[in-house]
């Protein structure tokens, strides 16, 4: 058999190898990747009922994505989708119409908040969501546990090509968001991946956090997200005195522990006090004559200056959380992107959370176990993300949990939390405004801390102090219908959330 050029081709060099005869035809696919609408790339994906399609939330507050293409792909006759988003918001409440109408049938991420928590925790949905963290989602995709169709993402810039960043060093920069750590896992194991974005830039589109050979097709958008609920100006220090010495604690604690020595590394959360235990490390490197090795997690403008500072000597960062930290991605050379398999995944391969010394976490609830609840609220209704915090708790060699000891005159600490979303053996110590409490498994941190001069209570006396004060909550009461599964990093059920009543 001859090819096009006219070459003799064995019949048994073609069963031999597999091969086929040149035909002639091009192999260049970049001209066909942008199409003009988003039905149309869905169509091309072949999209159909019962598939997985999956978002990122970069865009938080701000994303526009995720009702667009729930939108297109209602409007297409579409039905019984898995939606499987890393978290979702306030402005995804248009999903409730969606579940309603059958488009939606299942549900997989990290968080939910708004008028669609309160839907789903009031029994919205015949199937349960499933709760991941973001290194048990990421684990899952990869692992593939978690398989997914197709990928919707956004993205800030991209080429005709595909090539994705979430910034630009040309075009419009209006929409940046920084670090796509959590999109990065979907576009390499999905199916098929579809990026949306609203700045098509010059090829190559460098650096680029997704490679133009993970997408299949770009679809032009005028707009995004709200640049106004995508990232804020600056992450503000609290001003709040109660936050202020609750993180001046957390931070006497971490220069007391052992960890806190030159190339120590650490993360901490954007929450009020956990954010100021960052001002107060500063002054302690200044004064020891240290430095970070690296920062992980969420970054924000506050590490992103000790790391122009030269205090913080590497950053890496699965997801930038404002101006200044998405403006030092862009310029800084060791300001690191890094997908959220790596910063948390929990297969043999090993993630950054374990070459954790230190994390500051927050929490809704504590109970006297240290088992923490960042995911449902007093009223036992769905307003939170797990997120990594179980991640980060598991892998770090000291977990901190810094609280109010009373929030909304409700106590925090109690016998029991409503959703155990991060266990108590991987939490080592609770710090309020009323005292500092070390998990009893640690009888190593209560030495150092008692050698140091700080003073500890039991969780125990701490409970009973705070209940002194307020009393003692009343039990929410449930029906028997289960509205979550939350999962550990592993992928192991945690803990289950049930249909108020």
């Amino acid at each position: 058999m001859k090819n096009c050029i006219g070459i003799e081709i064995p019949e048994m060099i073609e069963g031999l190898y597999h091969m086929r005869p040149y035909d002639g035809v091009s192999t260049n696919n970049n001209h066909k990747k942008i199409v003009e609408s988003l039905d149309e790339a869905a169509r091309r994906c072949c999209i159909k009922d019962g598939m997985t399609i999956s978002f990122h939330h970069h865009f938080r507050t701000g994303d526009y994505i995720v009702n667009m293409v729930l939108d297109t792909l209602a409007d297409m006759g579409i039905k019984d989708l898995t939606l499987v988003a890393s978290s979702l918001t306030d402005c995804h409440s248009p999903l409730i119409e969606h579940i309603k109408n059958g488009v939606i049938r299942r549900i997989e991420t990290s968080g939910m908040r708004g008028e669609l928590a309160n839907a789903v925790s009031n029994g919205l949905m015949d199937i349960p969501v499933v709760f991941r963290s973001h290194g048990g989602r990421a684990y899952a995709i990869a692992s593939g546990e978690l398989k997914i169709d197709v990928a919707f993402l956004g993205a800030p810039s991209s080429d005709c090509a595909g090539n994705v960043n979430g910034f630009s060093r040309e075009g419009d920069d209006l929409y940046a968001c920084g670090s796509l750590g959590y999109a990065m896992v979907d576009a390499q194991y999905a199916e098929k991946v579809i990026i949306l974005t609203n700045n098509l830039v010059a090829y190559p589109n460098t650096p680029c956090s997704i490679p133009e050979i993970n997408a299949n097709y770009i679809v032009p958008v005028e707009k995004i997200g709200d640049p106004k609920g995508i990232a804020s100006g600056a992450t503000r220090y609290t001003n709040n005195p109660r936050e202020l010495m609750i993180a001046q604690k957390a931070a006497d604690i971490m220069e007391a522990s052992g960890y806190f020595e030159d190339g120590f590394s650490f993360q901490t959360g954007t929450g009020g006090a956990s954010l100021a235990v960052t001002r107060f490390l500063r002054d302690k490197m200044l004064k020891k004559g240290i430095k970070a090795g690296f920062a992980l997690g969420g970054i924000t403008g506050a590490m992103a200056g000790l790391h122009k500072e030269g205090l913080i000597k590497k950053l890496m960062d699965v997801q930038s959380f404002d101006l200044d930290a998405i403006r030092s991605i862009k310029e800084n050379h060791f300001h690191c992107e890094m997908s959220a398999l790596q910063y948390a995944g929990c297969g043999l391969e090993g993630s950054a959370v374990e070459q954790l010394d230190m994390v500051v976490l927050s929490a809704l609830e504590i109970d006297t176990d240290f088992n923490v609840n960042v995911i449902t609220g007093s009223d036992g209704v769905i307003r939170g993300a797990v997120g990594g915090h179980q991640d980060t708790a598991s892998g770090a060699k000291l977990s901190i949990i810094v609280a109010p000891s009373v929030r909304g005159r409700l106590p925090i600490i109690m016998d029991r939390v409503k959703t155990v979303v991060t266990p108590g053996n991987t939490v080592d110590v609770l710090v309020t405004d009323i005292g500092v409490a070390v998990n009893p498994l640690r009888r190593d941190l209560i030495e150092r801390l008692t050698e140091a001069g700080i003073k500890l209570k039991t969780i125990t006396q701490m409970k009973e102090e705070t209940e002194a004060i307020v009393g003692i909550p009343k039990n929410v009461e449930y029906e028997n219908k289960i509205v979550g599964v939350l999962t550990y990093r592993d992928g192991s059920v945690i803990d289950l959330i049930y249909k108020v009543k």
